[in-house]
């Protein structure tokens, strides 16, 4: 008897270390890495400007009067007249891709990066010899994704430059949880009305060649629950059940023995 008891112990814990050695290879990034891995980045689409984007446009001259009227700007109630209590607006891009610069008038920006808005307002300036050699500063501002599912925080994540990788909006949401699916995150992106969905495997260095890669604006990365998620939330829902089973039950019961006492 002791002998068996033995046996069945052992065999427990043989089982109990496969597990944990295997265990590993769900959960780690990038297994397929090696050390001497060098190869040469993949070309990055540069940011291109969108209807209803908000654009950060600073004019700047030699002289801060003669650049002045380009800029945009608000002043703060109450505050007075003093220039140093005014605040930088953004130019909202319409539904016909332009945007409204003061004495410039409109200029279609839609389609363009923020370089080449740089070039077309400096262009203008200097052709209508307003301002000779103007110094511009474009930004995007509402450049950002979100990130949903099996991460610790979910939630959308503000970019301030102009690219952010899967990898590292994922980690600006806290990185994956435990239970979330490494071998299967979803990238959500709209791209000229259609709505495309590709999946990337982050146990594999393929990543890095995806045109998903590169996160673009409004894309949407999903992480999946993995099986034993999946399970979890089955099992729940099935005690949930047997819980509201048991008290509807208990209900009954005590009607039917108001009614027999009666």
């Amino acid at each position: 008897m002791r002998f068996l008891a033995m046996r069945w112990m052992f065999l427990f814990c043989l089982i109990l270390t496969l597990v944990a050695c295997k265990a590993p290879e769900k959960v780690l990034y990038l297994q397929d890495l090696s050390q001497s891995l060098e190869k040469d980045l993949p070309s990055v689409e540069v940011m291109k400007i969108q209807k209803d984007d908000l654009l950060q446009i600073y004019i700047f001259a030699n002289n801060p009067e003669v650049a002045k009227p380009f800029n945009l700007v608000a002043q703060l109630s109450g505050m007075g007249t003093n220039s140093s209590n005014t605040e930088q607006l953004a130019y909202l891009v319409d539904a016909n891709g332009c945007i409204d610069i003061p004495v410039l008038g409109r200029i279609s920006v839609e389609g363009m990066t923020t370089q080449e808005v740089k070039s077309t307002i400096s262009k203008q300036l200097q052709e209508k010899n307003l301002i000779k050699d103007p110094v511009i500063a474009v930004r995007i501002l509402n450049f950002k994704v979100s990130v949903l599912g099996e991460v610790k925080n979910p939630g959308v994540v503000d970019v301030k430059g102009e690219r952010i990788t899967v990898l590292e909006a994922l980690s600006k949401a806290g990185d994956l949880t435990i239970q979330g699916r490494r071998d299967h995150v979803a990238v959500i992106r709209e791209v000229d009305g259609k709505r495309t969905v590709n999946y990337l495997d982050l146990k594999s260095k393929d990543i890095f060649d995806s045109p998903y890669y590169y996160l673009k604006q409004n894309d949407v990365v999903y992480v999946e629950p993995n099986d034993a998620r999946t399970v979890q939330y089955r099992n729940n829902q099935v005690n949930n059940v047997g819980t509201w089973l048991s008290v509807l039950s208990s209900m009954l019961s005590v009607i039917t023995l108001i009614v027999t006492l009666k």
